[in-house]
């Protein structure tokens, strides 16, 4: 198993992205909780990281709402079946832990979710920050609360937004 990393900057601060086998398998945000050790990074290369790169930038850009990038995932299966769920949340909105557990079939499994969601390890590409209590609240990042309200907040276009939908449910102010 090959692994190797690069940096690149971003709005939130410079990114450490990681490949397994040329596979994106980490994205990691300044200061991100559950961060691996830096020595489990492998060598500094960009080249496994040309259309992970692209895409970033075209989605800080807002011109891309949904990356295509073959990823690397390595966690529990019921871990896999959340993150797999992440990516289905739709730009710009949100669901809850426990919107989530129940449309994977577990509607008493929002902790669990919770759980495994703050684990993701390919942030923003896996967009673990639309995920918000079940009040709306900004509950938990592993990337922090605030880079978890300014990607909302990017996302939506907009600083402020407050909606009542099921589906959106945050408020940022």
């Amino acid at each position: 198993m090959r692994r190797q990393h690069t940096l690149t900057d971003s709005p939130y601060g410079t990114l450490t992205l990681v490949a397994t086998d040329g596979v994106l398998s980490g994205l990691y945000l300044p200061q991100h909780r559950h961060r691996p050790a830096e020595e489990t990074f492998g060598e500094r290369d960009e080249r496994p990281f040309a259309q992970a790169l692209d895409q970033l930038g075209a989605y800080f850009a807002g011109e891309l709402t949904t990356f295509d990038l073959p990823l690397h995932q390595t966690g529990t299966p019921f871990q896999r079946t959340v993150w797999d769920a992440l990516v289905r949340i739709p730009y710009g909105e949100t669901r809850s832990y426990g919107q989530l557990a129940a449309a994977l079939g577990k509607p008493g499994a929002s902790r669990a979710v919770g759980l495994a969601n703050g684990r993701n390890p390919i942030s923003i590409v896996v967009p673990c920050h639309r995920v918000v209590g079940a009040n709306g609240s900004l509950t938990g990042y592993a990337g922090g609360v605030d880079k978890k309200k300014a990607l909302l907040a990017f996302e939506r276009g907009r600083a402020g937004v407050t909606t009542g939908g099921a589906d959106t449910l945050f408020a940022l102010s």
